[in-house]
């Protein structure tokens, strides 16, 4: 007997449905707006007719027109919109109006100030002429180390009219591991702030800015941002230093370059745990549209509307948070902790106060807040239309408490995608239900599966998240891979043709998708995958753990060791009753197969910049793989961490001796 699938955890209003700028799309090319399934097979099977409707329903504005939609359809190396020529920065400025609200920049203050259509395209006109001036062109690269901040959004919209190149990391990186990004693009600028603001503590980065500007030897000027106050010491410089106020102020006429569709738009860099980070490089026009799609209809974003989405400037969030421009939207710009220690709840705060549309965060921060007691609902948040996560799976848990504290008018929208395609593969819309705990539908134009290890797909069990058709916003290429190589490495060494991502899912029977981590990391104990983000889910919700980390290591003598790392609360002792508590917990949240050989106290999970659990680092650590081969500690929030997991191993493998 087929067991039913469960009942939607939410359904869309269907007023809200009807309104929505994805059910007009769907109207557009004559589909039925309230079957979301029906409009995703349209939108992989018909792949030219969904991204040409996509084309024509934005207006794109393109100074020569396209040839055909999809020249070459192969991975990698798809051919879009041949003969196109276009510039993102035209159509991310086309919208804004000369006294509506552009960007509006906030801190963990709580202040903050307007910038207007006419002061965001004033700001970007100037820069560019500045950066002309310096002899930037199409093809050269421009860096920034920066807050999110307007600055970096004028800087890099700045950037992109030229036909130039963009790149930008927070300043908590240290200068040499900006360096390791910013060195292999042979920069011919950099724009760097003289500090941020985080916890209550102003983070004074001159000196690191300008060892950055001295590690980076083909600089022609660099120019210096003064956003937290103290003056920049006086001392000689490589390279010319030009004030943003100078830069940014001067009376100039605004223009773009026409570029080729899948001209260079900017450099993104994967988390670089191992060796150097490998910089990722996505075109004007594949940007242009998947950003569309993903901002406009399934975030229904447009004129009027506000987007807050905690992020800073390495993450791949901050890029979708300036392509909330396209859309007609007014996007927020957020410099400080998520989380501040003097208020708890100011990214509430401010979205109550500034009426936010859409509130974008993460499952560590929702998690976060449960545990912490805030109640975000003491403040009126009824413009929140939906709540966005991303950054790793949300657990099922997190779903009533953003009901009960925030309203059962906000749509939850989960999300799973990458740096990799700088979009989303998985998701929500206004015309979708969600199901706690899962993603409502593959996105639209995203020919998503999950295959098992034949490479058959299967639907309702585990599988490799895999994309069959090409998105426009796949990679041109990686930085310094002349042959492709470290590219196809990368996704379709598995499948030639077929983009592995790297994640284990599940598709369910309706229409759902299930994210259970990443493959390179699941457990796989006497033959059974298990999914870490499972166990994880379960013992993070217990108030007595901050933080938990699951990995799965094969041993020398064919053996499996499953250990468990946990962080206890303050002021809370794993003792022997916790750890029963914990057994007692997985075993009824997840199951009996789930519960770990160990449960150990670790001071701290080490994560990525962009905040993933460094699961398969941890896991060869412990298995006796020399630091150096294993993780970059520059890329590594707590780098000291990585020191008392290789002891850990080291003392595991003289007990087993």
């Amino acid at each position: 007997m087929n067991t039913p699938y469960p009942a939607p955890f939410f359904t869309p209003d269907p007023e809200d449905e009807a309104a929505s700028r994805i059910v007009d799309f769907a109207r557009h090319v004559g589909l039925d707006g309230s079957d979301y399934a029906a409009l995703h097979r349209w939108s992989v099977t018909d792949l030219e007719g969904f991204w040409r409707a996509v084309w024509e329903y934005f207006g794109i504005d393109a100074d020569t027109p396209y040839e055909q939609v999809l020249a070459e359809e192969r991975m990698p190396g798809a051919r879009w919109f041949p003969g196109a020529t276009l510039n993102y920065a035209h159509h991310a400025l086309r919208h804004v109006q000369d006294d509506g609200v552009a960007i509006l920049a906030l801190d963990e203050t709580g202040s903050g100030y307007e910038v207007t259509g006419k002061q965001l395209r004033s700001q970007v006109a100037s820069v560019a002429a500045t950066l002309r001036d310096l002899g930037v062109g199409q093809g050269d690269r421009v860096v920034g180390y920066l807050p999110n901040t307007p600055h970096a959004i004028v800087a890099f919209l700045a950037t992109a009219s030229l036909g130039a190149v963009w790149s930008v990391c927070g300043q908590d990186y240290a200068p040499k591991a900006a360096a390791d990004r910013f060195a292999q693009l042979e920069p011919t600028v950099l724009i760097t702030a003289d500090g941020y603001l985080f916890n209550g503590t102003i983070h004074d980065r001159r000196e690191a800015a300008l060892e950055l500007a001295r590690a980076l030897p083909t600089l022609k000027a660099t120019l210096l941002v003064d956003h937290v106050g103290p003056p920049w010491p006086a001392e000689n410089h490589r390279s010319l230093i030009i004030p943003w106020e100078d830069a940014s102020t001067r009376t100039e006429e605004l223009t773009f370059a026409p570029v080729p569709f899948d001209h260079p738009l900017w450099v993104v860099f994967s988390s670089g745990t191992t060796g150097l980070p490998k910089g990722i490089v996505h075109g004007h026009g594949g940007v242009l549209l998947e950003h569309l799609k993903t901002l406009a209809l399934h975030s229904d974003l447009g004129p009027g509307d506000r987007l807050l989405w905690y992020t800073t400037t390495h993450w791949m969030m901050w890029n979708l948070v300036a392509s909330t421009l396209l859309t007609g939207a007014t996007t927020c710009t957020y410099d400080g902790s998520p989380a501040p220690f003097a208020k708890l709840d100011v990214l509430w705060e401010l979205a109550a106060r500034h009426r936010v549309t859409v509130f974008g965060t993460s499952p560590q921060y929702l998690l976060g807040m449960a545990k912490l007691g805030i109640d975000p609902s003491v403040h009126d948040l009824s413009s929140i239309r939906v709540v966005g996560c991303t950054g790793s799976a949300l657990p099922a848990s997190a779903y009533p408490w953003v009901r009960d504290h925030v309203g059962d008018h906000a749509l939850l929208a989960s999300i799973s995608g990458g740096t990799d395609v700088v979009s989303g593969f998985a998701g929500s819309a206004p015309n979708t239900p969600v199901w706690a705990g899962e993603l409502s539908a593959p996105h639209l134009g995203v020919a998503l599966a999950a295959y098992d290890t034949e490479g058959t797909p299967v639907t309702d069990q585990v599988g490799e998240l895999v994309v069959t058709r090409p998105m426009p916003s796949m990679p041109l290429y990686f930085w310094d891979d002349p042959d492709g190589t470290r590219y196809r490495d990368a996704y379709f060494s598995s499948y030639p043709g077929v983009w592995r991502h790297g994640d284990w899912i599940t598709l369910t029977g309706h229409g759902s998708v299930i994210v259970h981590g990443r493959s390179d990391s699941t457990l796989n104990r006497n033959g059974v995958r298990l999914g870490s983000a499972d166990i994880h889910d379960v013992v993070e919700r217990l108030p007595e753990i901050n933080e938990a980390l699951v990995i799965g290591a094969e041993e020398p003598d064919g053996g499996y060791w499953m250990p468990l790392f946990v962080v206890p609360a303050p002021g809370v002792t794993l003792d022997d009753a916790l750890r029963e508590k914990i057994k007692d917990a997985i075993r009824t949240g997840a199951s009996p197969r789930h519960v770990p050989d160990e449960i150990l106290e670790v001071p701290g999970i080490p994560h990525t910049r962009t905040g993933k659990k460094l699961e398969v680092p941890v896991k060869r650590l412990l298995q006796g793989a020399p630091v150096e081969q294993v993780v970059n500690p520059a890329a590594v929030d707590n780098p000291e961490l990585i020191g008392h997991y290789a002891r850990l191993g080291a003392e595991r493998r003289d007990r087993s001796a």
